[in-house]
C-alpha cells in the first residue's frame, strides 16, 4: 500500500512491488492507496486490504502513527506486514521488518555534493526547505542536510527546514517568496519530491546563480538537473524499496522464507550531470527500471543480513 497513488515516487513504489513479487512468482498482488497524503484514509485502506491480503501486507505509511493501531491489528491476525520507506515504524505497530533509506546519511550525501560546489570558507546563508515537516524521512534528511553542512563550512548561515508546503502550487509560490526574500543565497535545498520539481521552475524562472537541489527522480526534476536549473537531485530509489518488499513477501508467502527482522538499509543515489542521461534512460519506462533494479534486487536479497540494523536506530 503507497502512501498516496498520484505522486512519482509513490506510484514506482508500486511498480518495484509488483515487479519484485513477480520475479519471486505464485502469488497475486494488489496495489493501493489514498489519492493523497491522507493518513486516515489510508488507515481505512489497510483494513479493507487485509480481508483479502492473506498473504502479506507491505506500507508505505503517510504517518506511521496514525496506521500503527491497524497494522498492529493485521500482524496479530497473523498477516505478515513489511513497513516500506516513511522513516521509521510506529511503537506498537508490531511490525518487525522496515525498508528504508537512511534519510539522515542521504542528507549528508547531498550536504557533500553542495559544499564542493561552494568556495573553501564560504560564509553565504542556505535555505533548507521541506514539502512535508514532521514526516519522519524528510526530518531526517534536513537534519543531515544540516549538521553536515555546519561540518564543511561552518561559517554557512543555515536557515530551516521551512514549511514549504505539500501542494504542487503552494509549494511553487513558497520557493518563489523565499527565493525573493533570499536573494543573496548561496543555496536553496529542499528535503523533498515536490521541492525539487518547484526549484527546478524557480531556479529557471529566475535565471538564478543559487544553487538548487532536493530530493526526487521524478521526471520533471530528472530535466532539471539536465537542464543545470538543479545541481544535483537525490534518489531514494523507491522501485528498488518496492522490488525488495514485494520478493520478500511473496517468497514468505509461496515458498514459507522467513522475513528477516530490523531495518533494513536501502541505498540512495546522487544524480549530477555527470549520470543524469543514464537515469533518464532508466526512468524511461517500467522496464528499463526492472532491467536496472534486477542486479541490485538478486544482491541485495541474496545477502539482506549485511544492510540489516536493528529497528530502534531507524528515528
Amino acid at each position: 500500500m503507497s502512501q498516496n497513488t498520484s505522486r512519482d515516487f509513490s506510484r514506482e513504489m508500486s511498480e518495484g512491488f509488483r515487479a519484485g513479487a513477480a520475479i519471486a512468482g505464485g502469488v497475486r498482488t494488489e496495489t493501493t492507496g489514498p489519492e493523497t497524503h491522507d493518513g486516515l484514509k489510508q488507515a481505512e485502506l489497510l483494513r479493507d486490504l487485509a480481508t483479502r491480503a492473506k498473504g502479506g501486507i507491505g506500507l508505505s505509511a503517510v504517518a506511521p502513527e496514525l496506521v500503527a493501531e491497524p497494522m498492529a491489528q493485521v500482524a496479530g491476525e497473523g498477516v505478515p506486514v513489511i513497513a516500506v520507506a516513511g522513516g521509521q515504524v510506529a511503537p506498537g505497530s508490531g511490525v518487525r521488518l522496515l525498508i528504508e533509506n537512511d534519510n539522515y546519511e542521504l542528507g549528508r550525501l547531498l550536504a557533500d555534493a553542495t559544499a564542493e560546489r561552494l568556495p573553501p570558507g564560504s560564509a553565504g546563508k542556505v535555505v533548507i526547505g521541506s514539502n512535508s515537516p514532521a514526516m519522519p524521512a524528510l526530518d531526517q534528511r534536513a537534519l543531515g542536510l544540516r549538521e553536515r553542512l555546519a561540518e564543511r563550512l561552518p561559517k554557512l548561515q543555515v536557515i530551516g527546514p521551512l514549511d514549504t508546503g505539500r501542494d504542487l502550487t503552494t509549494n511553487l509560490a513558497t520557493w518563489q517568496r523565499l527565493a525573493d526574500a533570499n536573494a543573496d543565497a548561496v543555496a536553496l535545498l529542499g528535503a523533498g519530491d515536490v521541492d525539487a520539481i518547484n526549484l527546478a521552475a524557480v531556479h529557471a524562472a529566475k535565471n538564478a546563480t543559487w544553487l538548487a537541489a532536493a530530493f526526487s527522480i521524478d521526471p520533471k526534476a530528472l530535466q532539471g538537473v539536465k537542464d543545470g536549473h538543479l545541481f544535483a537531485t537525490v534518489s531514494a530509489e523507491h522501485f528498488l524499496k518496492g522490488a525488495v518488499a514485494g520478493w520478500l513477501l511473496a517468497e514468505q508467502a509461496a515458498r514459507g522464507r522467513t522475513l528477516p527482522e530490523g531495518w533494513l538499509v536501502a541505498p540512495g543515489l546522487l544524480v549530477q550531470a555527470s549520470n543524469v542521461d543514464e537515469i533518464l534512460r532508466r526512468q524511461a519506462d517500467e522496464a528499463s527500471r526492472l532491467a536496472s533494479a534486477r542486479p541490485q534486487l538478486d544482491a541485495f536479497v541474496a545477502d539482506a543480513g549485511k544492510h540489516l540494523r536493528s529497528l530502534d536506530q531507524a528515528k
